[in-house]
């Protein structure tokens, strides 16, 4: 008995139809990281484990597929390693390389690899997919695509400024309503001073980043068993809760802070950037988050999260600032600043607000019958012609029944079908069916291209 085809879960087969309307949200991103002067690259499937272990936290490696060795694998493993069964150590004999788990941390290593190479500041875009052995669920997929934009090589807050207009013009050509989540690591940092637990940055930032998901009273329970103590949980309430306009959260966020020098440096960066998207005119809402976390540990400044207003969905977009990426892989000193757009979450929102254009789902325009040989040859020319002009166009590969002629263009949605007999072939003309309103008409042949378009 033959088995039965499957793909692993949380991994997914598309359509042509369906991969039309991915290409539109990757050509309409694209289109606006090239209008800001970004470059494209592109780096492996896999990647050296000693490459992305480390870099996004207890969580994120947990989450890494990694690849078994070729050949041997076993070779190296002892019968008490074997039996002891501790995993982190095995797999690091049994695996040298996994999947990626973004693109920013492979694109740091390429800064490094590439750095003779490159201008600074380098601004890179990137589109290809991410592994991650999460759990699948709506919305989240163990493959999906990133479409990612960074900047590296420079301090300024206009990059952070671009990111943002970048965010803005990406969803106004996809004609969805977003917010604009904005915070700064360093603002998180001096709060973590400011409590009592310098040391316990991470955990606070990988609780509080659940607040959205899981409400602050599962915050509270988590940061508790992550070790803070209840007057540490209790300080960090109204900082959790505040509201108020950017300046108001700023003055109190600023006065809160005042005994941290690396907590007032993230409030100044706050306002600076504030200031400059206001001068900027971004027309999408934009919200100071000072719960805002961002789970990835490499973040240092500024970190970014977009939110869809009219439908229920997670952060469809995301990045920040991070300063010390590339010093792990041996150049120290180089600053940057990201976004990526998970175009995997922006498609099922399009899905769902049917925001797709018609475009979007473009197929063949044209289908021309197949009559037999004589009708063929006449057609050949006039197909190739539409084609020459930009004109989507095919010919039924077989002199098949009519019904099953028209049948497959109306399954693929085909607009227009060109009919050709011989009275057609005996005066230099075709008949062309409009196959949504039902309409045909005789024309010339060599009027064709200019009645379709």
């Amino acid at each position: 008995m033959s088995q039965k085809p499957s793909i692993p879960k949380g991994t997914r087969d598309f359509s042509p139809e369906e991969m039309a309307k991915r290409n539109y949200i990757f050509n309409t991103i694209r289109d606006v990281f090239y209008l800001y002067g970004f470059m494209p690259i592109e780096t492996p499937a896999m990647e050296n484990l000693s490459t992305l272990m480390g870099k996004y936290g207890e969580e994120g490696d947990k989450l890494l597929f990694k690849i078994l060795n070729s050949g041997d694998f076993l070779g190296k493993v002892t019968d008490s390693e074997m039996a002891d069964r501790n995993l982190p150590r095995l797999t690091n004999k049994l695996c040298e390389k996994g999947l990626r788990y973004d693109l920013t941390v492979p694109f740091a290593r390429y800064v490094v690899m590439h750095q003779n190479e490159i201008s600074f500041p380098f601004k890179r875009y990137q589109i290809q997919p991410v592994w991650r052995a999460d759990k699948p669920q709506r919305g989240r997929y163990r493959e999906f695509y990133q479409c990612d934009a960074d900047v590296v090589g420079s301090n300024s807050l206009l990059n952070e400024l671009e990111l943002v207009q970048i965010i803005d013009e990406v969803f106004r050509r996809l004609s969805v309503n977003v917010l604009v989540k904005i915070n700064n690591r360093k603002i998180l940092s001096g709060i973590a001073e400011v409590i009592g637990h310098p040391d316990k940055l991470t955990d606070i930032t990988v609780a509080i980043d659940k607040l959205d998901k899981i409400g602050q009273e599962k915050v509270n329970a988590e940061l508790a068993d992550r070790g803070l103590d209840a007057n540490a949980i209790e300080n960090l309430q109204p900082i959790l809760s505040l509201n108020g306009s950017t300046e108001q959260k700023l003055d109190v966020i600023a006065n809160v802070l005042a005994s941290s020098e690396t907590g007032c440096k993230g409030v100044e960066e706050l306002r600076q950037l504030f200031g400059y998207i206001n001068a900027a005119n971004v027309q999408c809402a934009i919200e100071l988050d000072l719960s805002l976390a961002r789970g990835l540990n490499y973040y240092t400044g500024a970190i970014f999260e977009v939110k869809a207003l009219d439908t229920p969905m997670g952060s469809i977009t995301g990045g920040g600032r991070y300063d010390n990426l590339t010093g792990i892989f041996g150049l120290p000193g180089v600053s940057g600043v990201g976004i990526s757009f998970g175009a995997d979450r922006i498609y099922d929102v399009l899905e769902q607000l049917n925001a797709f254009p018609e475009t979007a789902s473009a197929t063949t325009k044209v289908l021309f019958v197949n009559f037999g040989t004589a009708e063929e040859a006449y057609c050949l020319p006039v197909l190739a012609d539409l084609r020459k002009n930009g004109i989507s166009a095919e010919i039924y590969p077989e002199s098949a029944k009519m019904k099953k002629q028209m049948g497959y263009a109306d399954k693929k949605g085909i607009k227009y079908v060109v009919l050709v007999g011989s009275d057609e072939m005996m005066a230099g003309e075709v008949t062309l069916k409009n196959m949504v309103s039902g309409e045909q008409e005789r024309i010339a042949a060599s009027q064709l291209v200019q009645t379709i378009k």
